[in-house]
């Protein structure tokens, strides 16, 4: 296996580490670089002109260590753990030894064997229903009438599949958790060192004191999220640089401080040394990650000294990071010796399936060999992942081909078969139909009918088998989604209509009625109008919104004395008063018409929808919500409806006045 590219890049930043102040410098902002002026001090400049300075924290004598951040998931790459072959397990072996590994306290360390166990019983459990399912058809059963699913071993290995997953998770939560609480004391503690730097009460040697205190606890804080880690300690050492400017420790006490810093590094670099001869190499990737992060944490060494005890824990990481890349070199060799023994497998398959056989020893007796293949095909370790799939699917795809053509050799013989094809394209010719029409309910029990002829007509030829079914399937799905997404329509942006609905509401009970009742009038008709026009809302807060607005509505009416339908009609009178020209009363007059019309579709796709949905819970609530959109449809057509006869008094109340006027005028 190549080794991943993180770890390559790891390993060239190892042998090619930058001094800190490069590092540094190239994430600086000009901004940064304006508030830090010690930052921009080249590495290379004079010894006697940085002595000559005020002593500031030696940001940039430090080398970075790009290499010191590694990602956290090469670590899980490294097995640790023994390796444990499950390839001869039973599924009830696989089941004990998944229970067994769940006793152990750390959940960790089973990792990979738990997907071992996972990939294993797959297998085995595939094999154990296919056997279930030869048995079946050997005893005489239909396939069709096959049910098949999970055994008991089946169920007991998934619940205790089940106990692995939380508690793993369980163990991820908390390790999140944690660093979310490392981040938050952190963060305390940086805002605590901005008061220590905006103190001037306090003498230099309590605020030095402290100083170290909050040192102490930063560094016995633990990891945060790698998210958050670089800002974090980016944040951290300008402040402590801050702290130093204003301060203005002395030469003596910053040349003790990188005394300090240099026994704590030169302890990490034993450490790291230790580590080249450290037997597990997950051990030794793991904790070389933890010392790299303690390295980033510690401050500056003397300058004379910084370069010499870099070299020194960057030649130990490099030593490891190449022991690591060793080891995967050597899976990778031994992943390409399991390559070539499947290609030879692979080329006996074809071997043995190049030329179709004639008789049923001559299938039988190649299908023996097949499966012995098969066995020693599993018997042998993974290859390289670029090339797992092409040569599985390659040796898969010899036998699969080889079963097809033996299961069309034994069909063959079966004379109805092609009648079972033709009564099953006649019904594919149906169901292509019902697929297109809207009548819901008819078309679906219609469908369902065709459905249930399809069980009952017998076997079709393997080879044709697939595809026809497909083509009848692919009618019923188009049919059933058609009719999933005409109803999920209805439903709508439930829950963005329900806050919409209840801002209405809100703003409905806190209106304060004014003197003018034609406003007041104008207004309750405006929130009803905007009422309607928001869609469906969830059933179950549906006839609470409805009876709340109802009641508050009434109420308004209540205090003008007056109903709502009144109120509507009032206000159409009020329109036609003011509407001048038998041209726009008649343009009102369409408007009308088509409104009732449309509320009568809908009342008629309604009733289609109430008698297509069956019995149910769901159903039942999804019924009586149909009906209230009924009766508010029948009530606004009666509305509507009582408008067309004010139309038509108004009309013939202008013509009425139209005929009278000439025989005014000849009287005079």
């Amino acid at each position: 296996m190549d080794e991943p590219k993180e770890m390559q890049n790891e390993t060239m930043d190892a042998l090619n580490p930058q001094p800190e102040n490069e590092a540094i410098l190239s994430e600086q902002t000009p901004e940064t670089l304006a508030e830090s002026p010690a930052e921009t001090i080249p590495a290379e400049a004079p010894k006697q002109e940085a002595e000559s300075t005020d002593i500031q924290p030696n940001a940039t004598n430090e080398h970075s260590g790009e290499n010191i951040e590694t990602a956290e998931s090469e670590e899980a790459e490294i097995e640790e753990e023994p390796v444990v072959d499950y390839n001869s397990h039973s599924r009830e072996e696989l089941v004990e030894a998944l229970k067994e590994l769940l006793q152990t306290d750390d959940i960790t360390k089973i990792k990979n064997r738990v997907g071992a166990i996972k990939l294993r019983f797959a297998e085995a459990d595939k094999e154990a229903k296919k056997a279930a399912f030869d048995k079946f058809i050997e005893d005489g059963g239909n396939k069709d009438e096959y049910e098949g699913g999970d055994d008991a071993v089946a169920e007991a290995y998934r619940k205790t599949y089940s106990i692995y997953r939380e508690r793993r998770q369980k163990h991820i939560d908390e390790i999140e958790a944690a660093k979310k609480h490392n981040l938050e004391l952190k963060q305390q503690i940086l805002e605590e060192l901005r008061k220590l730097i905006d103190d001037e009460s306090e003498s230099l040697k309590h605020s030095y004191d402290e100083f170290n205190a909050i040192q102490d606890r930063w560094k016995a804080i633990g990891d945060v999220p790698r998210a958050e880690m670089n800002g974090l300690w980016q944040s951290y050492h300008f402040l402590v640089e801050q702290f130093f400017n204003k301060v203005k420790i002395n030469k003596e006490l910053m040349l003790l401080d990188q005394k300090k810093n240099l026994e704590s590094k030169t302890l990490l670099c034993e450490k790291a040394e230790e580590l080249i001869v450290e037997p597990s190499i997950a051990k030794a990737a793991k904790e070389l990650q933890s010392l790299r992060e303690q390295w980033r944490e510690i401050g500056p060494v003397p300058v004379e000294q910084n370069d010499e005890i870099w070299a020194r824990f960057r030649n130990a990481a490099s030593q490891i990071d190449e022991r690591r890349r060793e080891y995967y070199e050597q899976r990778r060799e031994e992943m390409e010796k399991n390559l070539l023994a499947k290609q030879a497998l692979v080329e006996k398959a074809q071997e043995l399936t190049a030329e179709t056989p004639t008789t049923t020893k001559q299938w039988n007796d190649i299908s023996a060999q097949l499966d012995e293949l098969l066995k020693v095909w599993k018997s042998i370790g993974p290859v390289p992942r670029e090339q797992n799939e092409e040569i599985w699917n390659t040796f898969k795809g010899s036998i699969d081909r080889f079963y097809a053509g033996k299961k069309q050799y034994f069909d063959s013989v079966k004379d109805e078969q092609s009648e079972n094809y033709n009564k099953k394209m006649e019904l594919c010719l149906q169901a292509e139909a019902i697929a297109q029409r809207d009548d819901w309910k008819k078309a679906t029990e219609e469908l369902l009918k065709l459905q249930d002829e399809w069980k009952h007509i017998g076997p079709v030829s393997r080879k044709v088998s697939e595809k026809i079914w497909q083509r009848f399937r692919g009618a019923c799905d188009e049919f059933f989604k058609r009719k999933s997404d005409y109803f999920t329509t209805l439903r709508g942006s439930e829950q963005e209509n329900l806050q919409k609905k209840e801002a209405i509401l809100a703003e409905l009970k806190a209106f304060a009625f004014g003197d003018d009742k034609d406003e007041n009038l104008t207004a309750i008709k405006d929130f009803q109008r905007r009422w309607m026009e928001v869609g469906f809302v969830p059933i179950a807060d549906k006839q609470r919104l409805q009876k709340e607005f109802r009641e508050t509505i009434n109420a308004m009416f209540e205090k003008l004395k007056i109903t709502a339908r009144e109120a509507e009609l009032s206000s159409f009178r009020e329109t036609l008063h003011s509407t001048k020209g038998s041209r726009q009363i008649s343009d009102k007059r369409e408007q009308l018409l088509e409104q009732i019309q449309k509320l009568r579709g809908d009342l008629n796709l309604w009733e289609n929808n109430l008698g297509f949905l069956a019995s149910s819970k769901q159903a039942d609530l999804l019924k009586e919500e149909f009906e209230k959109k009924m009766q508010g449809a029948r009530q606004e057509i009666a509305l509507l409806e009582a408008k067309l006869k004010i139309l038509d008094s108004e009309e013939k109340a202008a013509a009425e006045s139209k005929a009278e006027k000439p025989t005014e005028e000849k009287a005079e």
